[in-house]
């Protein structure tokens, strides 16, 4: 038990540092990708429960490439959270109500000859998806508060991703002793049965040579 406590703390310190590098990364992220006529591309974030997420896109350059691309972002089930039919520039805002990977896909329709189609996409999550310049100039806050805000905010996500992650490795160990208890009765279960065929091969057999007087 005290393996196991020093194992999960080290774990935690892990995740935590982990979370902080990810985190910082986060803070531009951004990307451009090519879509040629008729092409789907589904871009996918995990995003966890009651996290604010936000996103925008733009088509770059819309004279020399299709002007119009149809977008929708749904959640791990399917439920859609924005939808843009032939659309050069969008925003989307949500709250995630439930754990997963949620999903931005985008369409673009044939053409003919084929085009090229460059969107730009911005998608951030949980502290990055808030407009922390629209918060201090609405609060008249220093940069240095700004930061501690931040901060903040980081930790608690990092708190509740440690809970998660612990509520997940419950339930793997949960489903591992259930897994080991169906193989221990299934190991019996094919023990019986082996054991019966034998038996009955056997008696086969000795009534076999009995019929033939060979015993």
């Amino acid at each position: 038990m005290v393996a196991y406590k020093t194992m999960w703390r080290w774990s935690c310190w892990l995740i935590v540092i982990m979370l902080i590098f990810e985190s910082g990364s986060k803070m531009a992220e951004s990307m451009r990708f090519d879509m040629h006529s008729g092409e789907t591309k589904c871009i996918s974030e995990d995003v966890k429960a009651d996290t604010l997420s936000v996103g925008s896109y733009s088509i770059v350059d819309p004279i020399k490439s299709d002007p119009n691309v149809t977008v929708r972002v749904t959640s791990p089930h399917g439920v859609s959270y924005h939808y843009g039919d032939k659309v050069e520039k969008g925003t989307f805002a949500f709250t995630a109500s439930e754990n997963g990977p949620y999903s931005a896909c985008f369409w673009s329709p044939l053409h003919q000859p084929p085009l090229t189609t460059i969107v730009e996409f911005d998608w951030r999550s949980g502290v990055e998806a808030r407009d922390w310049s629209n918060v201090a100039k609405k609060g008249n806050i220093e940069a240095m508060e700004i930061e501690l805000r931040k901060l903040a905010v980081t930790v608690r996500n990092i708190h509740a991703e440690m809970y998660y992650l612990r509520d997940r490795e419950e339930e793997m160990q949960e489903l591992n002793r259930s897994t080991n208890s169906e193989m221990a009765i299934m190991g019996f279960l094919s023990l019986v049965v082996c054991v019966s065929v034998a038996g009955l091969q056997s008696w086969n057999l000795r009534n076999y040579f009995e019929r033939k007087k060979l015993l």
